[in-house]
């Protein structure tokens, strides 16, 4: 899985226009083969983090080179963004905890749903 971690800030003043452009790069990008997730999230000092999973290297490539995207690139530079960093991250390990109906008791699955214990649990 390849992790694509946006760090951004927008100028105050297209914040509107910007997020209208992210609702339509949101659109086409669940439209991508290999696309998995994305999440947005705003800090309390306005810095903007989304996180966009793909399956491999060659899904998260398309998405990058996708010309509505590359547009979206090119006006994010020219007119929203005040500064931004892009780091794609391939993924080396995964640990899933989830809570079962049952309180106090949960589970934990590696990616390939096996369980994932601490060392001496049995």
């Amino acid at each position: 899985m390849i992790v694509t971690v946006f760090r951004s800030r927008v100028r105050p003043e297209s914040a509107e226009q910007y997020f209208e452009w992210a609702a339509r790069m949101s659109a086409v990008a669940k439209t991508m083969q290999g696309y998995i997730s994305h999440k947005s999230f705003t800090a309390e000092d306005g810095e903007r983090v989304t996180i966009v999973e793909f399956r491999d290297a060659e899904s998260q490539r398309r998405w990058s080179t996708q010309m509505d995207h590359v547009d979206a690139k090119k006006k994010g530079r020219a007119d929203f963004y005040v500064e931004y960093k892009l780091q794609i991250c391939e993924l080396m390990r995964e640990s899933v905890y989830k809570a079962s109906e049952r309180e106090g008791e949960g589970s934990a699955a590696d990616a390939a749903g096996n369980a994932v214990r601490a060392p001496g649990e049995d």
